[in-house]
């Protein structure tokens, strides 16, 4: 067994125990949306669906995006935990090639190596499809997140987006529904 397959096993050990979701092979090329505008993209999305992670353990949360400087996206990630404390973590987000606007890299600290944030599917004003995924030697580590403008979703826009994200490969049978519900997500937004 040569050193890849042993350092991507571990990985996997590491991130299987985490619940993340690991797959066989190198990252999906998914087609992102045309035209991306990142001005039409600001303010705040609601999580309705994503795929389980580390980083992410609470209820009602959200993504607010607004511009930082030309060419640099201020990102704010909250989360309520189940103890009644919010979480949130701030990062910037940048399109690494202006000719792919959809394909951005998020950073959430200074020296910690960026991941990719691709928008697959906006209409901006209700709907959102986010895709990122990272390689590891043979495997590969995939997040998704279906998000909303509002804190609820149309059952068959869900259905579409879940669609897209199958139609790559994607476990949407992994997808975790974050709780919207505006009493239990109150605290959220005092």
């Amino acid at each position: 067994m040569n050193a890849i397959h042993v350092i991507s096993l571990a990985l996997l050990s590491v991130l299987a125990a985490n619940a993340q979701v690991i797959m066989p092979g190198r990252c999906p090329k998914p087609a992102v949306q045309e035209n991306f505008d990142a001005a039409r993209y600001l303010g705040t999305w609601y999580d309705i669906q994503r795929l389980p992670h580390t980083f992410q353990k609470g209820e009602c949360s959200t993504a607010t995006y607004s511009l930082k400087s030309p060419g640099v996206v201020g990102v704010l990630n909250r989360e309520l935990l189940a103890d009644g404390t919010i979480n949130s973590i701030s990062g910037s987000a940048v399109a690494k090639d202006p000719s792919q606007p959809a394909k951005l890299s998020v950073s959430f600290f200074e020296f910690a190596p960026s991941a990719p944030y691709w928008v697959l599917s906006t209409d901006y004003d209700n709907y959102s499809l986010v895709y990122s995924c990272t390689d590891l030697g043979v495997l590969h580590v995939e997040f998704a997140w279906i998000m909303s403008r509002q804190p609820t979703m149309p059952e068959e826009t869900l259905e579409e987006l879940r669609g897209t994200l199958s139609s790559i490969g994607v476990r949407v049978d992994k997808l975790l529904s974050s709780n919207q519900d505006s009493v239990y997500c109150s605290p959220m937004h005092q």
